[in-house]
């Protein structure tokens, strides 16, 4: 049996794809499949796969219908033990399939297993990020893992490996999920399974590609469900401050270009102590003066200086 099966999602990463293929096809654990879902892309991404000459390599083309789809796919042609995910515009360092699978060896009975990564915020600006009371160091089963999950996320898809047999116990992404299909299926899986880490950093994550899904204005979007975690977080006090921090962060960006009905149905389901100062704050201000905020922020952080509002 194989053991990994690395999914990529493919749509119009045609200046990417090919160093984040030859970071794949350079790792020291030789036993994957890579399987390309081309969600229909009208540059030359396609192409570009197609001239890489290895057998791993498959490449299936579907209609387009975004990446939840496309993953969904990936995962239903995999033959592996782990199904490792990869975004087309993403690089993993040669051991990260290595650390991956020690992680697991030595973990075994885990849901999810996550390397960790650095962030490209900008060119030859990179952020490592710190997670809430997991040291650099740490290797082995977050105790508490939506605590964990401040201010960033260990979850970062292109750097995490999920059993396919535990895939298997849900729907996988929900395809009309288009902007936090991710963080809707980790939260259904750290809810009922432990997650495992490493202490080495393994890949980096490309958010600095000024196209990138997450980037995109939120009117455009159609987010996760809260509600059916509803009973979950009633029983787990971190993962209400976890989702309540989404709620925030969605609502915060619907205020922000002004959509008040939107902003006020995710701020409604959110426990008073849970929002900052900070927050508040923001939320008094005019919308156009957020807009400039957001326009300032962004400058900033192409010069290599980001920072959260969420801390």
């Amino acid at each position: 049996m194989i053991f990994f099966s690395v999914v990529i999602p493919l749509y119009n990463k045609a200046l990417y794809i090919e160093n984040t293929l030859k970071s794949v096809l350079s790792q020291n654990f030789t036993d994957y499949e890579v399987i390309i879902i081309n969600d229909e892309s009208t540059d030359e991404s396609e192409d570009v796969v197609r001239k890489f000459n290895d057998k791993r390599i498959q490449i299936f083309t579907q209609k387009n219908q975004g990446v939840s789809v496309a993953r969904n796919l990936g995962i239903e042609k995999s033959k592996g033990k782990l199904i490792a995910f990869l975004d087309a515009d993403d690089y993993w360092y040669p051991n990260h399939l290595e650390e991956l699978a020690n992680l697991y060896h030595d973990f075994p009975n885990c849901g999810i297993y996550c390397s960790r990564h650095k962030i490209k915020t900008a060119k030859n600006y990179f952020q490592i990020p710190a997670y809430h009371a997991i040291d650099s160091t740490f290797k082995g089963v977050v105790s508490d893992y939506f605590g964990s999950n401040k201010h960033f996320r260990i979850t970062w898809t292109s750097c995490l490996a999920i059993p396919k047999e535990i895939l298997a116990n849900f729907t996988g992404f929900t395809p009309v999920v288009s902007n936090g299909q991710d963080l809707e299926l980790w939260t259904k899986i750290g809810i009922k399974y432990p997650v495992a880490i490493t202490n080495t950093i393994t890949a980096i994550y490309n958010n600095d590609i000024p196209d990138s899904l997450a980037k995109k204005n939120i009117s455009s979007m159609s987010l996760m469900d809260f509600e059916q975690f509803k009973i979950s977080e009633q029983q787990n006090t971190s993962l209400k401050k976890f989702l309540d921090l989404y709620r925030i962060e969605y609502a915060l960006r619907y205020y922000t270009f002004g959509f008040k009905n939107k902003s006020s149905f995710y701020l409604k389901d959110v426990d008073r102590e849970n929002i900052s100062f900070k927050i508040r704050f923001l939320l008094k201000l005019p919308p156009f003066f957020l807009r400039l905020l957001l326009k300032t922020k962004n400058l900033l952080k192409k010069m290599g200086m980001d920072f959260s509002i969420y801390g």
